[in-house]
C-alpha cells in the first residue's frame, strides 16, 4: 500500500509525524507476520509555511522524515496558495500514483490536495483521500479555515474525527456514518510523546510566573485598531505579571505598522516564532495562556493550563464544555479580568477527554491498512 502524505504548515507537522510513525511500525508488523502487506509513505511538503522556525525545524524535532518532495509554494492570498499548491501537486500525484492521499487539518495546502484528487477521480482515476482531524466546525464562514474543513469533508471519503462532536457535525452535513472514525486527537499523541523532552531554557521566567500569548489570525492582527487594544491590555498585565508573546512572522509586521516593535516593559518579552519544543516549555509552565489558536486551545486543555481564546467561536467546543478554554471574544476586560483571575485561583485539574491518550496514530493506522 502507497500513501502519500500531504503537509504544508506548522499545524500539519504536528498532526502528521505520529501518523507516520504508527503506519512504519504497523507495516513492519504486517510485512513480519502472514499478511505480508508492505506500507509506502511519500510525504509531500507544499511549502504553505517558508520561516525555518515555522517549519524546517519542526520536522527536526519531531522527527519526521525529510521530505520526498517540497514545492516550495510560499507566500501568497488564500486564492493564489491554494490554486499554486493544486497546479503543483497534481503531476506529483499523477507520477507516484498513490492508493490514497492522507492530508491534515484545516489549511490551504488541506482543501488544495483534497481538490486536486476529487479531480482526478473525475478523470478515472481513483485516488481517494483520508482527513485527519476531520468534522471540526466554528459555524464561521468568515474564516478561511472553516471553508477549507467544509470542502475537504465532502471531498474526502475516510473522515478521522477528535471527538464526537465532530461526528455529529458530519452526520448533521449528509456524510455516512461508514465514512466516519472517532480516533481521538493526533496532537495530542505528539504532545504526549514530546513533553518529557520539553525543558525550560535557563533564561525563561518562573513556572506559573507568567502570561504566553499567541496571536496570528487576520481577525485579530490584520485589524489595527483592536490589535493595538490587545496590546494595550497586555502592556497593562506586565506591569504586574510577566508577559511572553512569541510573535508569528504576519503579526509581527502588523506591531510594526502600529509601533509596537519594542515595548516599554522589560516583563513585556516580545520573542521570535520557537520550535515545537521550546513553545510546549513554555505552555506547560505557564500560569495562562491567550490565544487565537485553535491547537493550542486542544494543548492547553491536555495540560490543564487556563486558556483565554480571542475569538468569538471555536471549532473546538469540546475544549470549553470538558476543558481548560474559555472565548473571551472582543471583551479587553473580561480579558484582563480573566487573566489575573487565574494567578489567584487553582489551577484546573487535567480534563480526561475520551481517546485523548497518545494512541489516535495507532488507531488511524489500523483503520488505513484494513481498509
Amino acid at each position: 500500500m502507497h500513501l502519500l502524505h500531504v503537509v504544508g504548515a506548522r499545524p500539519n507537522f504536528m498532526k502528521a509525524a505520529p501518523v507516520l510513525r504508527a503506519l512504519a511500525a504497523a507495516g513492519s508488523v504486517r510485512q513480519t507476520s502472514a499478511c505480508q502487506t508492505s506500507v509506502r509513505q511519500t510525504l509531500v511538503h507544499t511549502g504553505q509555511h517558508y520561516d525555518f522556525n515555522m517549519s524546517d525545524v519542526f520536522f527536526q524535532q519531531l522527527k519526521m522524515p525529510a521530505p520526498d518532495v517540497n514545492l516550495a509554494v510560499g507566500p501568497g492570498s488564500h486564492a493564489q496558495q491554494t490554486a499554486e499548491i493544486m497546479q503543483r501537486l497534481e503531476p506529483v500525484i499523477l507520477d507516484r500514483a498513490p492508493d490514497r492521499v492522507v492530508v491534515y487539518g484545516d489549511v490551504n495546502s488541506t482543501m488544495a490536495a483534497a481538490l486536486v484528487c476529487s479531480k482526478l477521480v473525475c478523470s478515472k482515476l481513483p485516488v481517494p483521500v483520508a482527513h485527519v482531524e476531520a468534522g471540526l466546525r466554528s459555524g464561521d464562514r468568515t474564516m478561511p479555515e472553516e471553508i477549507n474543513r467544509i470542502v475537504t469533508d465532502q471531498l474526502a471519503d475516510m473522515l478521522f474525527t477528535p471527538s464526537a462532536d465532530g461526528d455529529q457535525n458530519l452526520l448533521r452535513e449528509g456524510i455516512s456514518k461508514d465514512r466516519i472514525h472517532c480516533v481521538g486527537n493526533v496532537m495530542i499523541d505528539t504532545l504526549v510523546s514530546l513533553l518529557p523532552h520539553a525543558q525550560p531554557a535557563a533564561d525563561a521566567p518562573e513556572s506559573g510566573s507568567y502570561v504566553l500569548v499567541t496571536l496570528h489570525r487576520p481577525s485579530n492582527v490584520d485589524d489595527l485598531p483592536w490589535l493595538g487594544h490587545l496590546i494595550e491590555v497586555l502592556e497593562r498585565v506586565s506591569g504586574e505579571r510577566n508577559v511572553v508573546f512569541p510573535v508569528h512572522p504576519r503579526t509581527r509586521e502588523r506591531l510594526k505598522q502600529l509601533g509596537f516593535s519594542q515595548v516599554s516593559r522589560q516583563q513585556f518579552c516580545l520573542l521570535d516564532p520557537l520550535p515545537y519544543l521550546d513553545f510546549l516549555a513554555l505552555q506547560k509552565n505557564a500560569a495562562v495562556v491567550v490565544t487565537d489558536s485553535g491547537g493550542i486551545q486542544e494543548e492547553t486543555t491536555f495540560l490543564g493550563i487556563p486558556c483565554l481564546t480571542v475569538r468569538e467561536n471555536t471549532e473546538r467546543p469540546i475544549t470549553t464544555t470538558l476543558g481548560t478554554n474559555k472565548l473571551v471574544g472582543r471583551d479587553v476586560q473580561r480579558l484582563e479580568a480573566e487573566i489575573h483571575r487565574a494567578f489567584t485561583e487553582p489551577r484546573p485539574s487535567s480534563p480526561q477527554i475520551p481517546l485523548w491518550d497518545g494512541h489516535a496514530a495507532e488507531r488511524i493506522a489500523h483503520i488505513l491498512l484494513n481498509a
